[in-house]
C-alpha cells in the first residue's frame, strides 16, 4: 500500500493513487498543522493560532478535539496515528510519506551530492513532488507565512538545479524558464545571474547584457542599491569575452548568491563605519562571499529554550515586541531591536520566550539564544569574543573556521545570518557594550535583549525599542497565582491568597516558587505559608532584586525549608560552581553520592522551581536562586570538600579526554581523586571531544574559580589539560586566559617544571596568533627553567617549538638549528614520539633550504616511525613534507599522492590551517606537472580556508598572488 500525505499543492492525503476523504477544509488544515512538524509535538495553543489566527472561536480547544478524534480514525488505516502528548499533540507518520519532508530530504541530499548527474537526479524528483501552490486552500496569518516559506524552498531547489546544469553545459533550456523566474522576481541577482549565463554561453551576449542593464536599473530605483560584486564580475567576464566562461570559473559566483539576494551584502551604506558595526582595519574587514554561500547550507539553529509553563498578563509588552515584525521600511532598513529591561525575576526571560514561542513561524531559518551571564553571582559576565564563537558554532561554522580577530569573528558572525529571517535573544546582558558586537546586520534578522540595566545606548546607535517590565498587575498577579494552584484553592481562603500576593511583590519569580511549594502540597492551607514566609528571613539584600518589594529571601527560604533532605542538602551546593550549568555526573560528584539519588533531589528541585532542566541532564538556576544557594553554601563547612570532589572530578575527566585527543603527549602527574568525585572515563575520540564541548564553559571558569580559591596545584593541572582541545577548536583567547592563570598558579607554587610547562603553552598560542615576540619570549622562559631543571624532553620540545616559530617568521635556517637540537634531546631521552616529529620538522627545514634528497630522508625515517607508533598527527604533517621534498625532485605524481594522505588525515584530525598548508602545496605541485585548473582548484580551497579562519597574513597574500598570477 502507497500512502502520500500532500502538503504540496491541495491537503490531502493517497493510498495506490486514490484519494481519501480527509473531511471538511478546516479538518484537513488540522492535518496539516500537524505534519509541518511530523513526530514532533504541537502545542494545543500553537494549533490553535495555526488554524484560527487572532480569532479563535469560544471553544476553540474543544473543537480541536473533535477534528483530531475524527482524523485519527481516517489515518490510522494509513499507518499514520495522532496521540496527545503533555506538550499538545504529536503526529507519527513516516517521512518519507509527506510529499513536504520527502521533497527536503530530496533536497538536502542533492546539496550534499559529490556528483552532479545524482544532484540533478534529487532535485528533479524533488521538484516534481510540485503540482501548484502549496497548502493552497487554508487563509490564516500562519498558513500564509507557510506558503511563502515554501515558495522560497522551492524556488531555492530550482534555482539550485539550474547551477548544476549550468555545471553541465545543459543550458539550452534553461533562457525560457529563467525568464519567467525573472519576470516573477525582478530584484533577485542569482536568478539574473543564472539567465546571463546561459544566454551569453548561447552566443547571445547582448541580451545577456541587457538583463544586467535592467537589473541595474531596477535595483537603483527600487532599493537605491547597486549590484552585488559577483554579478558585476559575471558582467565583466561577458564584457571581455572569456572563454568557456562557467559557474565555477568565477569561483562560484551563483553559489554565493541566495534566493532573493537583492539587499545588505553590498548595499552603499556598508563602507560605512559605526558603532557595532564590526568594521575594522582591512586586515579584518570580514569573510569573503564564501561565507554568504556557506550560510545558504548551513544548519538550522533551534535553541530556544522551552517556553514560561504559565505566563499571563505582559499585554502591552507583547504588543510591543510584534512591532518588531512590521516591515523593514517601518525600521528605516535597520535591525529590529528590543531591549526588556526590569529587575531581577520580573520576568524579562520568560517575556521574551513565551513572545518568541508564540511567534515561530516568522523565523524560519532559525532561532539564536544566548545567555550572557550579565548579572551571574561571581560577577564574570560571558565575554564578547566567547559569545561570539558560541553564536558562530550554533550556526554551523566549520571546526576550526572560526577567526581569531573580534572584528573578523563579528564580521563572519553577521555574514552567516545576512539575509535570513532569524531570532537572535540576548538574555542578562550586562550592558549595551556587551551587546553591540553580536548584533547582527541584517533587516531580516530580530533582536530581543534582556538585561536589568538600561540600555539606552542601543537606542542611541542601532535605533532599539525599550521596554520596562514592572511588578505584575495586581489582577495579572491572582491571574497567574490562580493558573498555578487551580481555581478553587484560590476560592477557599481568598484572604490568604491575597496575602499570599502581597508578600510576593508582583514578582512572577516569587510567585512561582510560592505556587510550586503550595502545590507540593495540595491539602496545605494557604494560610499556613503566610507564616511560613513571616519567619523565614528578612528582606533578600544581597542579592539585586532591584525596585521589587518581593520579600525575596522569604520566599527562597521558604521553599527551601519544604525540600526533602536530599534535595535540601545538594540545593547550597549547586551554588558553588561558577559555570552556566552543570551536568548530572558533576552534579553526584558535588554531593558526593549516587547519579541516581541526586537525579532524584534534582526533579525534586525542578519541580520546585528552585532549578532549571534545560537540556536532558543539565541544570541550571536563575542568578538571583544562584545567589541564595551561595549563600547557604558559605554558612555550611562541609561546601569546601564538595567544590574539590568537583574540582577532582573534572580534572580527572578532562585529564581522560585529553589522552583520547592526544595519545602521543606527555601526560601530567596526578594525585588519585577524592572519594566520591566518580569521573567520567569517556569511551573514545568523538565521545571526548562531546565531553570538552558540553563543559568546556565549566572548565574554563573552573580555573578562574580555583585560582581565586588558592588551589594553585588544581589551578594549573586544569590549565594543561585544555590545550589541546582549545587549539583545536581555535579557542585561542580562552586557552590564553586559562593559561595565565595556570602560569600565576604555578609561579605561587614557585614549581619551575610546572611553570616550564606553561610557558611553552603560551608560546605556542602566541605563534599560532601572530604574536611572535610574546611567543619568543616564553619560549626563552620555558627552555631556561627546562634546562635549570636538567628536562632533556622538555628542551627538546621548547626547541621544536622554537624552530616552528623562527619558521613562521622566515628564518629556515635558525629553525633547522632548533629542530637538530631537538632531535638531539628526544634520542637522548629514548622519547619516539617526539624524535619523529623532529625528524620530520628537520626534513621540513631542509627542503625549504633546497636541499631535497636530504629532506627526502629525514621524512621517511619520521615516517616509518610514526606508522609504527600510530601517530596520526605527526603522519600527516610528514606526508605533507615528503610530499614537498618529492615535488621539487621532479616526481610530481608521487607528491600528489603524499599530499593526498597527508589532507585526508588532516579533515579526519580537523586540522584545518594543515589542511590549507597541504592544499597549497598540493596545487603547486598539479601547476608544476602543467595541470593548471587543478591546481587553482587546490589554491582556491585553500585561500577559502585560510579566510574561513581569519588568517590574513602572508600566507593569504601568497595564494591570491598565484590565483591571480599562475606562473
Amino acid at each position: 500500500m502507497a500512502v502520500e500525505f500532500c502538503l504540496l499543492h491541495t491537503i490531502s492525503a493517497r493510498v495506490d493513487g486514490r484519494e481519501v476523504d480527509l473531511g471538511h477544509l478546516r479538518q484537513r488544515q488540522v492535518l496539516a498543522a500537524l505534519l509541518v512538524d511530523a513526530n514532533r509535538p504541537v502545542s494545543v495553543e500553537r494549533l490553535i493560532d495555526r488554524l484560527w489566527g487572532e480569532r479563535p472561536p469560544q471553544r476553540a480547544a474543544t473543537t480541536l478535539y473533535s477534528y483530531v478524534s475524527r482524523l485519527r480514525r481516517v489515518i490510522e488505516p494509513l499507518g499514520a496515528s495522532i496521540s496527545r502528548h503533555p506538550h499538545g499533540y504529536l503526529c507519527e507518520v513516516d517521512p518519507q510519506a509527506v510529499d513536504l519532508h520527502r521533497f527536503r530530504d530530496l533536497v538536502a541530499r542533492a546539496r550534499s551530492a559529490g556528483d552532479d548527474d545524482h544532484a540533478a537526479g534529487l532535485l528533479t524528483e524533488a521538484l516534481r513532488l510540485w503540482h501548484g501552490e502549496a497548502s493552497a486552500e487554508p487563509d490564516t496569518p500562519w498558513f500564509n507565512a507557510l506558503r511563502d516559506a515554501l515558495e522560497g524552498e522551492r524556488l531555492a531547489a530550482e534555482l539550485d538545479l539550474n547551477d548544476v546544469l549550468l555545471r553541465q553545459g545543459r543550458e539550452s533550456a534553461l533562457p525560457g524558464p529563467l525568464r519567467l523566474l525573472a519576470q516573477a522576481h525582478p530584484l533577485d541577482e542569482r536568478i539574473a545571474a543564472q539567465l546571463m549565463l546561459a544566454l551569453h554561453r548561447q552566443g547571445r551576449t547582448p541580451q545577456a547584457l541587457e538583463v544586467y542593464r535592467g537589473i541595474t536599473r531596477l535595483l537603483d530605483a527600487e532599493l537605491g542599491l547597486a549590484p552585488g560584486p559577483s554579478l558585476r564580475q559575471l558582467h565583466q567576464h561577458i564584457l571581455v569575452g572569456a572563454p568557456l566562461l562557467g559557474v565555477d570559473s568565477l569561483g562560484g559566483p551563483l553559489d554565493d548568491m541566495p534566493p532573493g539576494t537583492h539587499s545588505g551584502s553590498h548595499s552603499r551604506s556598508d563602507s560605512d563605519s559605526g558603532p557595532g558595526s564590526g568594521c575594522g582595519s582591512d586586515v579584518e574587514s570580514g569573510p569573503s562571499s564564501a561565507a554568504a554561500a556557506a550560510a545558504a547550507r548551513l544548519p538550522v539553529p533551534r535553541q530556544l529554550p522551552p517556553p514560561p509553563p504559565v505566563f499571563t498578563g505582559r499585554g502591552r509588552a507583547m504588543a510591543e515586541l510584534d512591532r518588531l515584525l512590521e516591515p523593514p521600511s517601518a525600521h528605516g532598513g535597520t535591525v529590529p531591536i528590543a531591549g526588556i529591561g526590569g529587575s531581577g525575576g520580573i520576568g524579562k526571560t520568560c517575556l521574551a520566550l513565551h513572545w518568541a514561542h508564540q511567534r515561530l513561524d516568522q523565523f524560519p531559518e532559525g532561532q539564536l539564544y544566548l545567555n550572557l551571564r550579565g548579572f551571574e553571582p561571581s560577577g564574570t559576565p560571558t565575554t564578547v569574543a566567547s559569545a561570539l564563537r558560541d553564536l558562530l558554532d550554533s550556526l554551523g561554522a566549520p571546526e576550526g573556521s572560526v577567526p581569531t580577530g573580534l572584528n573578523a569573528r563579528a564580521g563572519l558572525y553577521r555574514s552567516l545570518v545576512q539575509g535570513r529571517r532569524i531570532l537572535v535573544i540576548l538574555d542578562n546582558a550586562r550592558d549595551a557594550e556587551q551587546v553591540r558586537p553580536l548584533l547582527p546586520g541584517s533587516p531580516t534578522c530580530v533582536v530581543i535583549v534582556t538585561s536589568r540595566h538600561h540600555l539606552a545606548g542601543l537606542v542611541t546607535t542601532h535605533g532599539a525599542r525599550l521596554l520596562t517590565l514592572g511588578p505584575l498587575s495586581t489582577a495579572d498577579a491572582a491571574t497567574l497565582l490562580t493558573r498555578r494552584l487551580g481555581r478553587d484553592r484560590v476560592r477557599k481562603e481568598p484572604a490568604a491568597a491575597s496575602g499570599l500576593l502581597q508578600l510576593c511583590g508582583g514578582l512572577p519569580l516569587a510567585i512561582s516558587i510560592i505556587a510550586a511549594r503550595a502545590a507540593v502540597h495540595p491539602t496545605f492551607p494557604l494560610r499556613g505559608l503566610i507564616r511560613d514566609l513571616h519567619g523565614a528571613g528578612g528582606a533578600l539584600d544581597t542579592l539585586d532584586a532591584g525596585d521589587a518589594s518581593a520579600d525575596l529571601r522569604a520566599v527562597f527560604a521558604s521553599s527551601y525549608g519544604a525540600l526533602s533532605e536530599p534535595a535540601r542538602r545538594i540545593f547550597p551546593l549547586l551554588g558553588l560552581p561558577a559555570g552556566p550549568d552543570i551536568g548530572l555526573a558533576a552534579a553526584a560528584a558535588l554531593a558526593g553520592a549516587e547519579p541516581r539519588q541526586v537525579s532524584r533531589a534534582l526533579t525534586e528541585l525542578v519541580r520546585s522551581h528552585l532549578v532549571t532542566a534545560h537540556r536532558p541532564d543539565r541544570y541550571t538556576m536563575h542568578d538571583l536562586l544562584r545567589a541564595y544557594a551561595s549563600e547557604l553554601a558559605a554558612a555550611d563547612p562541609a561546601s569546601r570538600s564538595a567544590f574539590e570532589r568537583l574540582v577532582d572530578h573534572y580534572l580527572h575527566t578532562a585529564h581522560a579526554a585529553d589522552r583520547l585527543l592526544s595519545p602521543h603527549g606527555d601526560p601530567i602527574a596526578l594525585t588519585p581523586p577524592l572519594p566520591g568525585a566518580a569521573p567520567v572515563q569517556p569511551a573514545d575520540h568523538q565521545a571526548a571531544l562531546a565531553w570538552f564541548t558540553a563543559e568546556r564553559a565549566v572548565l574554563t571558569s573552573l580555573v578562574a574559580q580555583t585560582h581565586h580559591a588558592g588551589l594553585h596545584v588544581k589551578t594549573w593541572q586544569l590549565a594543561a589539560v585544555l590545550p589541546t582541545f582549545l587549539a583545536r577548536r581555535g579557542l585561542w583567547d580562552e586557552l590564553t586566559a586559562t593559561q595565565y592563570a595556570g602560569l600565576e598558579a604555578a609561579t605561587a607554587l614557585a614549581d619551575r617544571s610546572y611553570q616550564a610547562r606553561i610557558h611553552r603553552e603560551l608560546g605556542n598560542s602566541c605563534c599560532e596568533t601572530g604574536r611572535f615576540d610574546d611567543a619568543h619570549a616564553h619560549l626563552v622562559q620555558a627552555l631556561d627553567l627546562y634546562r635549570e631543571l636538567g628536562d632533556t624532553v622538555g628542551q627538546a620540545h621548547t626547541h621544536l617549538n622554537l624552530g616552528w616559530l623562527w619558521e613562521r617568521r622566515g628564518d629556515q635556517q635558525k629553525g633547522l638549528e632548533h629542530d637538530l637540537l631537538a632531535l638531539d634531546r628526544f634520542e637522548a631521552a629514548g622519547h619516539e614520539t617526539g624524535r619523529a616529529r623532529a625528524l620530520n620538522a628537520a626534513g621540513w627545514d631542509h627542503a625549504q633550504l633546497g636541499k631535497f634528497e636530504e629532506a627526502a630522508d629525514f621524512c621517511r625515517e619520521a615516517l616509518a616511525l610514526q606508522r609504527h607508533l600510530g601517530d596520526r598527527r605527526g603522519e600527516a604533517n610528514t606526508w605533507d613534507s615528503l610530499g614537498y621534498a618529492l615535488q621539487h625532485l621532479g616526481d610530481h605524481r608521487q607528491a600528489a599522492d603524499c599530499f593526498l594522505r597527508s589532507l585526508h588525515l588532516n579533515e579526519e584530525l580537523g586540522h584545518r590551517y594543515n589542511q590549507a598548508e597541504t592544499l597549497e602545496h598540493l596545487g603547486d605541485t598539479h601547476e608544476a606537472g602543467g595541470d593548471t585548473a587543478a591546481a587553482r582548484a587546490a589554491w582556491q580551497r585553500a585561500a577559502d580556508l585560510l579566510h574561513a579562519m581569519g588568517h590574513h597574513d602572508a600566507d593569504l597574500h601568497r595564494l591570491r598572488s598565484k590565483l591571480q598570477n599562475p606562473s
